[in-house]
């Protein structure tokens, strides 16, 4: 249990280990977070504005209440968790794994809402992070509601909102051929087109098949869904920087998606997307299985 106590307004995590704004905010699993001076973030979630503050040890959060704290951040930033328990299980005899987590210690998986991580990983489909976190922004300014005069900032937008949408009013946001996919997809939710409870609740195979129901939604992208809205942690996305890691550091050869998925499943069990956040990031920031 992490120790935390309430000043002013300010909740303030203290001692607080496995933990690093920069990982877990730039690690490609959330888009709305922003750098705004040295150790202090501001983000949007869940309708809601946060800036928090990270010196090293201890995390502040501002403008927020103990009741806020513990329905929303408490949750949201994964602070239940033994991260140091899930590293020494995944480092055992794993030496790629040992130094993939050395690397980024401070990742947390966030808990984030579903319907933002469905829309936010089809727009993610060969995508580089600058232009989906405009994109984001884009759709929110566009067709969000606002929830914060200081900092102008939206709240994202329902999937009601998107679904009354015409193909040409979202040409706003410039997301190019995705745009359909989010026209589609979001009519499909508004409409129950898909049963949320078998994605929620149901096995990995099944929920990921329900998922891929929905129009553009491919395995990466419902294997991300499900792991960053916490609904599950044994699923292993993947995409170009984990077959590179996993080529180059495990199996000597370019695996295919079914392949990597049994050995992930294999070999990193429940832990699989925690593993996978790991690989992802290290790959991802040595660039690795690119010719230098």
């Amino acid at each position: 249990m992490v120790k935390w106590e309430v000043k002013n307004n300010t909740v303030i995590v203290r001692d607080l280990t496995h933990f690093d704004p920069v990982q877990t905010f730039e690690c490609g699993q959330c888009f709305r977070w922003t750098c705004i001076q040295k150790n202090r973030w501001f983000g949007v979630v869940r309708g809601r504005v946060l800036e928090l503050e990270w010196n090293g040890r201890d995390l502040l959060l501002y403008n927020t209440t103990q009741e806020e704290f513990l329905d929303l951040w408490y949750p949201y930033l994964d602070l239940d968790r033994d991260y140091g328990a899930i590293e020494e299980i995944l480092s055992q005899n794993d030496p790629v794994m040992a130094r993939a987590i050395a690397f980024g210690r401070g990742i947390r998986l966030l808990k984030q809402d579903f319907t933002e991580m469905l829309i936010t990983f089809l727009i993610s489909q060969n995508n580089g992070i600058p232009r989906i976190r405009k994109i984001i922004e884009s759709l929110s300014q566009n067709f969000g509601e606002p929830i914060h005069a200081e900092t102008g900032a939206y709240s994202f937008p329902s999937m009601e909102r998107l679904a009354g949408l015409s193909l040409d009013e979202l040409k706003v946001i410039r997301a190019g051929y995705r745009d359909k996919y989010i026209h589609r997809v979001a009519q499909q939710l508004h409409h129950q087109e898909v049963n949320l409870s078998i994605i929620l609740k149901d096995t990995e195979s099944k929920a990921r098949d329900e998922l891929l129901k929905l129009y553009g939604v491919g395995e990466k992208v419902a294997d991300c869904v499900l792991l960053f809205s916490g609904i599950r942690y044994d699923i292993f996305p993947i995409d170009r920087w984990v077959k590179r890691v996993m080529a180059e550091l495990y199996l000597g050869y370019e695996a295919s998606y079914q392949e990597l998925a049994a050995f992930a499943r294999e070999r990193f069990g429940e832990l699989a997307g925690f593993a996978q956040e790991y690989l992802f990031y290290y790959a991802r920031a040595q660039k690795i299985g690119i010719a230098r």
